[in-house]
């Protein structure tokens, strides 16, 4: 007589989500407050549609848009453990019709559990997570994460992430990140970062970013940014655009921009701008002429013509410099 071949428990996969402080989510859903607890939705339907089911971001890594309750400081962070067939991808999360709750706590404890338990989690980037390597360590993580790593670095980050690295290290963190780097450092961040380098250091930030390098750096930020670099920097900020250098520095912003450089520096600012410059410095300011439809460049020279040093000029009606 033929025996029965016993069949194998479907493989399961860790996945990370959020809820409010009184363990509801979206919908007024109620999670149990207990580790173990197994977790059904009534309502689940297989689909590729959000609803209809539980959701969750599977090894920790996708959206975190998904989540209503991310942001609050008291959400609670559960780690569930859900059958891997009955996954259905929507897409940034995932849902599934039932799950064993294995963790609940805060970001932290949350995502330490994952790392420990879910060995795939170690290859995505995990929303949160708070990561620490030596030198020439590589780092990712999703929204919210923070990532230290030493010298000869490279680490990324998802949008509001913080992310410290020594010198010669490479930092890429999403909007309203903040970025720390040594000396010849590469840091590139979104719109609302804040980024600082050590000399010799290249920044590179969106708008209404706040960027900060040593000697010799190169700083790029977009509109409504704060660009303070040292001697021999290269600055660039777009409109409405605050830019300080050392002596030396080259200095470029849109209309609009405060512009402040040291000794023998060069400095270009867009219309309506306003340019202070140490002793030997170049002042540029670029306006448009629509009479000949191109733009044209004024220039004075500290030092030359009443110009004097630190002090502030910008552009008057007769296209000379004048006390801002």
């Amino acid at each position: 007589m033929a025996t029965k071949k016993k069949l194998q428990a479907p493989e399961t996969a860790l996945v990370l989500r959020t809820c409010y402080a009184d363990m509801t989510s979206h919908g007024g859903f109620q999670w149990p407050d207990e580790v173990g607890a197994v977790v059904t939705a009534s309502d689940w339907r297989k689909d590729d549609e959000c609803g209809h089911g539980l959701h969750g971001w599977l090894f920790g890594q996708g959206d975190s848009g998904a989540s209503s309750s991310i942001g609050k400081p008291d959400a609670k962070w559960l780690v569930v453990e859900v059958p891997l067939p009955s996954i259905v991808a929507l897409g940034g999360k995932i849902k599934f019709p039932s799950c064993t709750i294995r963790h609940i706590g805060d970001k932290l404890s949350a995502t330490q559990y994952l790392l420990e338990h879910e060995v795939r989690a170690a290859s995505v980037a995990v929303i949160g997570v708070t990561l620490t390597g030596g030198d020439d360590s590589t780092l990712t993580g999703g929204y919210h994460s923070t990532l230290t790593g030493g010298n000869h670095s490279t680490l990324t980050g998802g949008d509001d992430s913080t992310l410290t690295g020594g010198y010669h290290s490479t930092l890429t963190g999403g909007n309203h990140s903040t970025l720390t780097g040594g000396y010849d450092s590469t840091l590139t961040g979104g719109y609302g970062s804040t980024l600082t380098g050590g000399y010799d250091s290249t920044l590179t930030g969106g708008d209404h970013s706040t960027l900060t390098g040593g000697d010799d750096s190169t700083l790029t930020g977009g509109y409504g940014s704060t660009l303070t670099g040292g001697d021999h920097s290269t600055l660039t900020g777009g409109y409405d655009s605050t830019l300080t250098g050392g002596y030396g520095s080259t200095l470029t912003g849109g209309y609009d921009s405060t512009l402040t450089g040291g000794y023998h520096s060069t400095l270009t600012g867009g219309y309506h701008s306003t340019l202070t410059g140490g002793d030997k410095s170049e002042l540029r300011i670029r306006k448009w002429c629509s009479k000949s439809e191109r733009y044209r460049t004024y220039q004075a020279y500290v030092g030359e013509d009443g110009i004097e040093a630190e002090k502030a000029y910008r552009l008057g009606e007769n296209n000379k410099f004048v006390l801002a």
